[in-house]
């Protein structure tokens, strides 16, 4: 399955007491990390919301969750001041002040706007219900965060698959010119061979003659390469129609595709295929920067 790492989704719930908002954007990375910011009054759900966003969301992503509650009423319990968070914001105003010249209006209102002055005392039997509560806001915007995933993951299937059949038809190509190109070269090592040994009357043993002439056309013979790059591509057909993650293992078929075309523009001694070669690499460099993205 191809699903994109990069996604965005939003979610608002009204309530009489509070709105929720919960926003999740996520990019590309090697591993799951998660970001949680939310007022400092929920803190305790932070845990809860990554295990959730892993277990119905994400396998391998920069994750990162923005939830934001506006209270309508005190019900969520008794409101104090975080003396030491709220000394050292008042701090930071000052110096904005007197450092950068800026307007003090600084009022018990213009203080208040930031919420994370305040500390909340919650009773512990309410902590599973306001978990339930933000559950539910967190649920529709994954909803939208995975759609989004899948319709990216939609696309770049396209284009890489597009781009695989570019390379795939530039293999047939050099397999064509490779077997003319063997045949010649042996047919030319040969006749040079023959005429070598005519200078110097010395007689021809066909037997090695044939066996030393397969032996070096062979050297230059791509066939096991084009072998393993055509089923390379049967895998990678395979990879994407699973339903597992597969973001891990196109980026090492990947470099599996890059070593056996590497290959063939070291062993071909032909400048049609060299060329061939450097626009199949420039292909798969297109692929490898999509399957970075997916998961």
């Amino acid at each position: 399955m191809v699903r994109s790492m990069t996604a965005f989704g939003r979610a608002k719930r009204e309530g009489e007491a509070k709105d929720i908002t919960v926003e999740i954007k996520s990019v590309n990375s090697r591993f799951f990390d998660c970001t949680v910011k939310l007022p400092r009054a929920y803190i305790f759900l932070e845990e809860r919301i990554k295990e959730h966003i892993k277990s119905h969301a994400v396998g391998r992503a920069k994750v990162d969750v923005f939830i934001t509650v506006d209270n309508h009423t005190s019900g969520v319990g008794a409101v104090g001041l975080d003396a030491a968070y709220l000394e050292s914001y008042l701090a930071a105003l000052r110096r904005l002040n007197t450092e950068f010249g800026l307007r003090d209006d600084i009022s018990v209102m213009s203080v208040a706007r930031n919420q994370d002055i305040f500390t909340y005392d919650k009773p512990e039997e309410d902590l599973e219900a306001e978990w339930e509560l933000f559950r539910g806001v967190l649920d529709e915007a994954i909803a939208g965060y995975s759609l989004m995933r899948t319709e990216e993951g939609r696309k770049a299937e396209e284009d890489i698959k597009v781009k695989i059949e570019t390379v795939r038809a530039y293999a047939d190509e050099v397999e064509k010119i490779s077997h003319e190109d063997t045949v010649g070269y042996r047919d030319k090592l040969e006749a040079k061979i023959r005429a070598i040994l005519g200078d110097f009357e010395v007689e021809v043993d066909e037997n090695r003659l044939l066996t030393e002439c397969a032996v070096w056309a062979d050297k230059i013979a791509i066939d096991e390469e084009l072998v393993r790059l055509r089923s390379h591509f049967g895998a990678f057909y395979d990879i994407i129609g699973s339903s597992e993650p597969s973001g891990r293992k196109l980026d090492f078929l990947m470099q599996e595709l890059n070593r056996e075309t590497n290959t063939i523009g070291s062993k071909a001694n032909n400048a049609r295929i060299a060329r061939i070669v450097v626009n199949m690499k420039g292909e798969l460099e297109k692929i490898r920067e999509q399957v970075q993205n997916i998961e």
